[in-house]
């Protein structure tokens, strides 16, 4: 089985989150204010956001910055 990193993690709980929430990459992007397509990366483990972008994710998902991080592997083997 592979091994999941801390990107892939995080994006899975960004990507979740916004799906109960029945919101589009879309309209995240608009709340957010970053392009769709980055919506997309950061879902997919692609990319890797500041500390303040992760609130901003936060704010526009209606949670917090340590649930969005929650169980998001942390170590030398996290990548």
């Amino acid at each position: 089985m592979a091994r999941v990193t801390a990107l892939q993690h995080f994006g899975t709980v960004i990507r979740e989150r916004r799906e109960e929430l029945r919101l589009t990459q879309e309209e995240l992007a608009g709340q957010t204010g970053f392009d769709r397509t980055y919506i997309s990366l950061i879902e997919r483990g692609r990319r890797n956001l500041s500390l303040l972008n992760i609130c901003k994710f936060a704010v526009a998902l209606r949670t917090t910055p340590s649930a969005l991080l929650k169980g998001v592997p942390y170590g030398a083997d996290s990548d």
